[in-house]
C-alpha cells in the first residue's frame, strides 16, 4: 500500500482508441479518492482528444511518438521536461511497455505504479504481475489502484462531450435528411486490429436493406478511412435513409455522431467501446477475439459470438474458413436489432 496524499497525479493512459475508453473508469474513481488532488491524462496524439472534455481531469498531458528515431529522441526530451516541470507525486502507468516506466523515472514522476512488465518493475514504486485471470480489460486497469486502497469499483467506462459538439453532430445529421423523430442506427463495419475481427460487408448490406424498410430508420455508417471505398460501393444505390460518414469524421466528431445513435451495430472495435462509454444499446459480434476480455463493458450490449473451437485465436487475418464470423447470420443480427427496437 502506497501511504501517499498526492497534490500532483499523472496517468498514462493506453494506446489504443478501445484500451482507452476502457481506463477512463480510472480517471473518476482517482477523483473520488483524492477530490483535491490535480489530475492530469498523458496520452498519445490524436486519441488524446477523447479526453478533451473529461470532468474527472484538471490537465490534458498531449504528446507525439514519431516513427523517425531522430525526432522520437527530440520529442522524449520534451516529455521528460514537461514531467520533470509537473512536479507529479503520484504515477499510474496503465501502459506495460518499459518505455513508458523509464520517462515517468526520466521525468522524476514520484511514487508510479504499474505492471510488472518488460523488465520495468525497478522504475516502479510498486508493481504487480499483469493479471492472468480471465477477467474484463476494466478490472484489470482498476487492480492497480489496490496500491492507493481504492476497491474494485462499478465505475463504467465514460465520455464526455460538449453542448456545441452534440449539436454540431446533430446539424451533420440534420443536413443529411435525418430527425429527431427519426431512429438513428450507427454501423461500424471496420475494425483496426485486422479483418479477422469484421463481419463479411456483404452482410451488413443485407441488414441495412432490411432495417430502411421502415422509412423512419436511418442508418449512419462510421468508421476509419481503411474500409472508406467498400461503404462507398455498398451505398451507391442506396436511399437516402443511409448516411456514409466513414472517413469524413474527426475523432470528436465521430464521438458525437455515434452519441446521437439510439442503437450500434459494430465489430469488436473502438467505436464499440464508444458506445458503450455513452450507454447506448448495441449489437457486437465477435470472432477472433474474446468478449470476455474486451467486449463491450455495458449492460445494454447484447454480444454475439459463435464461439468456434479454433476462437479466440486473436490473428489479423483468418489462416481457415473464418468460421466464427461466417457462423453469424444476417438473420440472427436483425432478431437482435429488433429486439432492442421494439422496446424503444
Amino acid at each position: 500500500m502506497l501511504d501517499v496524499e498526492p497534490k500532483n497525479i499523472i496517468v498514462r493512459m493506453p494506446n489504443w482508441i478501445g484500451d482507452l475508453v476502457m481506463a477512463t473508469p480510472i480517471l473518476y474513481d482517482l477523483k473520488q479518492k483524492f477530490p483535491n488532488a490535480t489530475i492530469t491524462a498523458m496520452a498519445q496524439k490524436p486519441l488524446c482528444n477523447l479526453l478533451k472534455e473529461d470532468k474527472n481531469i484538471k490537465e490534458l498531458f498531449c504528446f507525439k511518438r514519431d516513427k523517425n528515431l531522430f525526432l522520437r529522441r527530440k520529442e522524449n526530451k520534451n516529455i521528460i521536461e514537461n514531467l520533470r516541470e509537473g512536479k507529479y507525486d503520484l504515477g499510474v502507468l496503465l501502459t506495460n511497455s518499459f518505455s513508458s516506466a523509464w520517462l515517468f523515472f526520466q521525468g522524476e514522476v514520484k511514487n508510479v505504479i504499474g505492471f510488472k512488465k518488460d523488465f520495468r518493475s525497478l522504475l516502479l514504486k510498486k508493481s504487480m504481475p499483469y493479471p492472468k485471470e480471465k477477467i474484463h480489460q476494466v478490472e484489470k486497469y482498476k487492480k492497480l489502484l489496490k496500491f492507493l486502497d481504492i476497491d474494485i469499483s462499478k465505475t463504467k467506462p465514460k465520455l464526455y462531450l460538449s453542448e456545441d459538439e452534440i449539436q454540431r453532430a446533430k446539424q451533420i445529421l440534420y443536413q443529411r435528411g435525418y430527425s429527431d423523430q427519426n431512429t438513428l442506427i450507427g454501423i461500424n463495419p471496420s475494425a483496426k486490429y485486422g479483418m479477422a475481427k469484421c463481419w463479411p460487408i456483404d452482410r451488413y448490406k443485407k441488414v441495412v436493406e432490411k432495417l430502411i424498410e421502415d422509412k423512419n430508420n436511418f442508418v449512419v455508417f462510421i468508421g476509419d478511412a481503411d474500409t472508406k471505398d467498400e461503404i462507398a460501393t455498398l451505398c451507391m444505390d442506396m436511399p437516402k435513409q443511409v448516411i456514409n460518414l466513414v472517413g469524413k469524421t474527426a475523432l470528436r466528431e465521430l464521438l458525437s455522431i455515434i452519441h446521437e445513435c439510439d442503437l450500434f451495430l459494430t465489430n469488436d472495435s473502438g467505436p464499440m467501446h464508444i458506445a458503450a462509454a455513452f450507454d447506448i444499446d448495441q449489437v457486437a459480434l465477435f470472432g477472433s477475439t474474446d468478449d470476455i476480455l474486451t467486449g463491450p463493458y455495458s449492460e445494454k450490449a447484447i454480444v454475439i459470438n459463435k464461439k468456434v473451437k479454433c476462437s479466440p485465436c486473436f490473428k489479423r487475418i483468418c489462416p481457415i474458413d473464418f468460421r466464427c464470423m461466417n457462423k453469424i447470420t444476417v438473420e440472427e443480427v436483425l432478431e437482435n436489432i429488433f429486439k432492442i427496437l421494439n422496446k424503444k
